[in-house]
């Protein structure tokens, strides 16, 4: 298809400099960047190297070494409701070039990549946007939300119950080695959360460019349980004028036990010579006004979508996940490109355990659908973004009913209660 357009459709090898670093000039330009430095290239070579990265160029264009639209990919986990995780596709960098748009590019690329992950066995796609309006004609849906919170430092006091262990003002560079395994634990246990990887760290860290401006404003706590043993830490940053109080602000804080993110709350808190705290990247669900005698010292300034999640395999992405009440749910799901479409048994034990198939049918008619599904028990019909919407807890299916988006077939309220969850999910990074 891009071809008959005269463009041509690439795999760039990250370990091939002259062309990958080309490829990040357009990343960079696509979303409003300034121009990579070399020390900027080293770190996306890192960042790039186990991951599938496509251009999109045109020969007759007077730069043809750079892209006019991009894409990147990879493997990676993501964590469902109950603790477990599934196998997603993560799709970043996608860029078009303003004098290439309208010609199919960004359709090309994203469908490539879902066939892509279908190939590999992925059950779901993932991916966080800038703009909210273009990713849903391909199957995908907002699945959680980012709050921007913010604490006014001079109202707020901490009445919340004392840690049993410690916090510690660290160097970021000391966390380098204990910090993927506090990671991994802090994923683990919020749905929502995909796999980290090395150069994320290191940016987080400061560990980039240490001298430059911002690495050497970053600090870090680092909370310890009564063993010993680290249990999450905070980078922030402080920014005030000269003889002002100041803002704290953070956009990462892993914490792998409940003692230890309130901990790293209360830490950051109760910093002195600053009128105000925010934090990036939280959960709308966030505990904080219960732990403080002024619950309106906390407010939640911004909400909005985050991750989206575009379900490829229905029968993986629904088994993969522990639901809050047991029940026998029939959906049947719509797809327009065809890879999650069809009609499937949700069986759910005391335990919150699943097991999925999927029901052949002959008559695919809405008419004969409802039939069945009332026929089955009672069900609900969807199209795949709802479906994804719904998957990890963050949107009823009442709500998406209400707003005409699902089909109830007499179990709305019974597909409330399955797909309920104890902990909001939540993605606390970009990619």
């Amino acid at each position: 298809m891009l071809a008959a357009h005269g463009l041509e459709y690439r795999l760039v090898d990250p370990n091939d400099r002259d062309r990958f670093d080309a490829w990040v000039e357009a990343d960079n330009r696509g979303f409003h960047h300034g121009r990579p430095r070399e020390v900027d290239l080293q770190h996306e070579r890192a960042s790039f190297a186990d991951r599938r990265v496509h251009g999109v160029y045109d020969p007759t264009s007077p730069e043809s070494r750079i892209p006019v639209a991009t894409i990147s990919s990879w493997p990676t986990g993501l964590s469902m409701p109950g603790g477990r995780g599934v196998d997603a596709w993560a799709i970043s960098s996608v860029t078009v070039a303003p004098t290439h748009r309208r010609r199919g590019i960004a359709r090309a690329m994203v469908e490539a990549e879902l066939r892509d992950a279908v190939d590999v066995g992925a059950a779901l796609a993932v991916l966080t946007v800038s703009e909210a309006t273009i990713y849903g004609r391909f199957g995908f849906a907002p699945a959680t939300r980012a709050a921007t919170v913010e604490i006014d430092r001079r109202r707020a006091r901490w009445i919340g119950p004392d840690a049993p262990g410690r916090t510690h003002l660290v160097d970021p560079r000391s966390l380098r080695e204990v910090a993927p395994q506090v990671i991994r634990r802090a994923v683990a246990r919020t749905p929502g959360e995909i796999d980290r990887w090395p150069a994320l760290l290191d940016k987080v860290l400061g560990l980039v460019d240490p001298e430059s401006d911002a690495s050497r404003r970053t600090r870090a706590v680092r909370y310890d349980d009564r063993n010993g043993e680290t249990q999450g830490f905070a980078t922030y940053r402080i920014t005030r004028d000269a003889n002002q109080a100041g803002v704290l602000e953070f956009d990462f804080l892993a914490a792998a036990t409940d003692d230890a993110e309130r901990a790293l709350w209360r830490s950051l808190i109760e910093v002195d010579f600053i009128d105000k705290v925010r934090g990036l990247l939280r959960s709308p669900d966030e505990p904080l006004p219960w732990l403080l005698d002024d619950p309106r010292a906390f407010r939640v300034a911004e909400v909005v979508d985050h991750l989206w999640v575009r379900v490829l395999d229905p029968v993986a992405a629904l088994r993969a996940r522990r639901y809050g009440s047991p029940g026998s749910l029939t959906i049947e799901v719509t797809d327009p490109l065809g890879f999650a479409a069809g009609t499937f048994e949700l069986e759910v034990s005391n335990g919150g355990r699943a097991e999925v198939s999927r029901v052949e049918s002959s008559d695919a008619s809405p008419a004969a659908s409802r039939r069945g599904l009332r026929a089955a028990g009672g069900g609900i019909r969807l199209s795949v973004n709802e479906l994804g919407a719904i998957l990890l807890g963050d949107v009823r299916p009442s709500t998406l009913a209400r707003a005409g988006r699902v089909v109830d077939a007499g179990a709305v309220e019974l597909a409330d209660r399955m797909f309920a969850t104890s902990k909001a999910p939540q993605l606390s990074i970009w990619f």
